[in-house]
């Protein structure tokens, strides 16, 4: 396969778009994030990577608390509202009509519409260039009961919204299954 070298980015070419909720100012104010991911697995840990100047961050530093709540497909126009409008100038709770519910953290406003909601405690703020890595520890996870199957979270329910950073920039939905994990690979350990 023939390669173009371009310059250097942080290509990976999808990335789940979620809103990062905290309390600004004792309102519950949302932000969409592309750069979110898994940082530990025990204890549960997320990271999201948020530029200094963003509203939403001046909550999670006055409180050291956030959430992060994955939007299914059916609220691509409210999680791009989220992205391109601040909690400064707007109440995004209201204008997206977004039912927010707490649970023990006070300060980590979760989102009804959304299927998984995740509450955390910020565990460590690691300052880079142009963004911030902030991460934290989930200390609750609520998932839509209509979203599990035999009891566990089910993706092809949840249907999260993917942002694509590669041009054109877009929103998708999540593709279909291409193979089963731990198992699709096995074909090649058979063939040693």
């Amino acid at each position: 396969m023939a390669k173009v070298k371009i310059n250097p980015q942080p290509l990976i070419c999808t990335t789940p778009t979620v809103l990062v909720g905290a309390m600004v100012e004792g309102k519950p104010n949302f932000m969409a994030v592309a750069w979110c991911g898994v940082a530990n697995s025990v204890p549960p840990m997320v990271s999201v990577a948020i530029r200094p100047v963003r509203h939403t961050l001046k909550g999670i530093r006055a409180t050291g608390e956030f959430s992060v709540n994955v939007p299914s497909v059916g609220l691509v126009k409210e999680a791009d509202y989220c992205g391109m409008v601040s909690g400064a100038k707007a109440d995004k709770a209201s204008v997206c009509k977004f039912e927010v519910f707490y649970g023990d953290l006070q300060n980590a406003p979760l989102i009804n519409q959304c299927p998984v909601n995740l509450s955390c405690k910020v565990v460590h703020i690691l300052e880079l260039e142009s963004h911030l890595l902030i991460i934290g520890e989930v200390e609750e996870t609520y998932v839509t009961k209509t979203c599990l199957t035999d009891d566990k979270p089910d993706i092809r329910k949840i249907k999260p919204l993917i942002y694509a950073a590669t041009m054109p920039t877009e929103y998708f939905a999540f593709g279909e299954s291409v193979g089963k994990a731990y198992s699709v690979g096995k074909e090649l350990i058979e063939e040693k």
